[in-house]
């Protein structure tokens, strides 16, 4: 008798950016982080759009908050999923540095296991840790969608998932302060002055570790630092992103300067989310690059 073939499922949060549209195209489960405006529970990608958040965060009264995936809403899915026949469903999260929804996924494994114990074709849930925000780890789970259609099995997925995450950098430049002292990111003293002194930060995330590279003087200057950078940091002949929020003219001035330094085009341009937007604002710039090594 053969041996039962496998059916995999690929399944992400929401903080991926990866839009509806092409989760469901490709078949990609998401689940939707919640979010609060003004009193309001939501839920990012059901609730509102990319674009329609932009304009939330800037006319909300109190700053947003963001919050985990529970390990009771995660288990859930395991179980819906499970009820489809699913043999492996691989679970890429946001980064485990920068929120508890990997380990509460861990736990809701656990659960879903002891409820299951004994059955002979319970699905094997692999859990990736994204490592990073947005773009970061969302790139890969699109990709890695793609490679499962055309055959891939659950190792080579994994490893691919695993590998881009433990290389991929955020590299992004917020127009204005406004958010960054909101958040608490930097001292409102820090904001202010950055302000009159018309300074930017060039912020680096790696591994869910945030560093200011540098202070842009003029944004006049802010595409041609991300290039430089880009050329230094990135591993050559590499796929790159770039990320835009409510500005989108910056990230095509900055997506035809890296295409004629580095030769090709982006693989994209991608919308950052609640999760960026809560911490930096909409009005940023920025790039998704693999870097060589995995330290910051």
């Amino acid at each position: 008798m053969s041996a039962k073939k496998s059916r995999i499922v690929l399944m992400t949060d929401s903080v991926s950016d990866i839009g509806r549209t092409q989760a469901e195209e490709l078949g990609i489960r998401m689940l939707c982080m919640p979010i609060t405006v003004d009193g309001s529970a939501l839920r990012e990608e059901l609730d509102f759009t990319k674009e329609e958040f932009y304009t939330m965060i800037d006319k909300a009264k109190e700053f947003p908050s963001t919050a985990q995936l529970t390990p009771f809403e995660i288990q859930e899915q395991y179980e819906a999923i499970a009820k489809e026949g699913c043999s492996d469903l691989i679970f890429t999260t946001i980064g485990s540095g920068g929120s508890g929804t990997y380990n509460n996924a861990s736990m809701a494994r656990d659960a879903f296991y002891a409820a299951h114990e004994g059955e002979a074709h319970r699905m094997t849930v692999h859990l990736v840790d994204g490592r990073n925000y947005t773009a970061t780890y969302g790139y890969a789970v699109v990709e890695a969608a793609k490679k499962l259609k055309r055959g891939a099995e659950v190792e080579e997925l994994i490893e691919y998932l695993d590998d881009w995450a433990k290389h991929a950098g955020l590299y992004f430049v917020p127009y204005t302060l406004k958010y960054v002292k909101r958040s608490g990111r930097v001292s409102a003293a820090a904001a202010f002055a950055g302000e009159l002194l018309g300074l930017k930060p060039f912020c680096r995330i790696v591994n869910c570790k945030s560093s200011v590279l540098q202070k842009i003087r003029g944004e006049q200057n802010i595409i041609p630092k991300l290039v430089e950078t880009a050329k230094a940091e990135m591993q050559p002949h590499t796929p790159y992103l770039i990320m835009q929020g409510n500005h989108p003219e910056y990230a095509q001035q900055l997506g035809a300067a890296l295409t004629k330094a580095l030769g090709y085009p982006p693989e994209g341009y991608w919308s950052i989310g609640a999760a960026i937007c809560c911490n930096v604002g909409a009005n940023v710039v920025g790039f998704v690059i693999r870097r060589p090594e995995e330290s910051v």
